[in-house]
């Protein structure tokens, strides 16, 4: 049997007498966009700590293209070749968009950078330039030197997306990436994963069903701490079990 990128087994986890997460068999393959949906309290977000490394399972294993991360940090499972964006956008609101970008692009450890503090870091042209790049294919060309405080908070989300892809990813993990956004910036977020989804793989967890069944080439259902159904977004779309736990509310 081929491993896919992401191969999760018997996952579980406890929070004191709340068994959040319960072994929990999961995997993403090479090139797909896989959804995560369920109801609020249902453990996704959790489930994506597990993935990405902020936290450590009581019982089960987390392999990343062939290899047992299961120990690994989260700053270990970047340089393996994830990256996460947060229900909360995580940038720097002092800095401008090319420098949020340019630090990202800096901490890979192929970046090349002198990290010479005492050299102006703006003098290192092909790691702005390449900076510069991921902002373009975001949308943000133009926003480069604006300050990341001063953006729309769709804006921020695509700035984040753009420093996730500074790491040069082979599994991108997406929490929410919706989440407070109106109806045109939730539009032009689904535009951006799509053309994401053509160049790295996407985890994606989202509220937003519209955008899951556009988006996903699978999709699973997490209730209660237990996966209760994976498959194409028509199988799940016609699940009775997923319709009375979850998407009947949404339908």
């Amino acid at each position: 049997m081929v491993e896919g990128l992401l191969e999760v087994r018997g996952l579980c986890r406890r929070f004191g007498a709340i068994e959040a997460l319960k072994d929990i068999d999961f995997s993403v393959d090479t090139g797909e966009v896989h959804a995560l949906i369920g109801p609020n309290g249902a453990g996704k977000t959790t489930f994506i700590h597990h993935v990405s490394g902020a936290l450590q399972p009581d019982a089960g294993s987390v392999r990343f293209a062939g290899q047992d991360v299961t120990t690994f940090g989260m700053h270990r499972r970047v340089a393996a070749g994830m990256a996460r964006s947060y229900q909360i956008t995580n940038i720097f609101l002092g800095l401008d968009a090319l420098d949020n970008v340019a630090l990202a692009v800096q901490g890979r450890p192929d970046a090349g950078s002198s990290f010479r503090f005492w050299r102006p870091v703006r003098s290192e042209t092909a790691l702005f330039d390449e900076a510069r790049s991921y902002l373009e294919q975001l949308g943000l060309g133009s926003k480069a030197t604006t300050l990341a405080g001063n953006l729309s908070h769709g804006e921020q989300r695509a700035l984040e997306l753009a420093m996730a892809l500074a790491t040069r990813p082979r599994l991108l993990l997406l929490d929410e990436p919706m989440a407070g956004t109106g109806p045109e910036e939730s539009a032009r977020m689904v535009e951006l994963i799509e053309h994401l989804a053509r160049h790295v793989t996407i985890l994606l967890v989202e509220h937003d069903m519209d955008a899951v069944f556009r988006l996903a080439d699978r999709i699973s259902v997490l209730v209660n701490g237990q996966l209760i159904c994976t498959g194409t977004p028509e199988a799940v779309r016609n699940d009775a079990a997923v319709r009375r736990a979850y998407l009947g509310d949404h339908l």
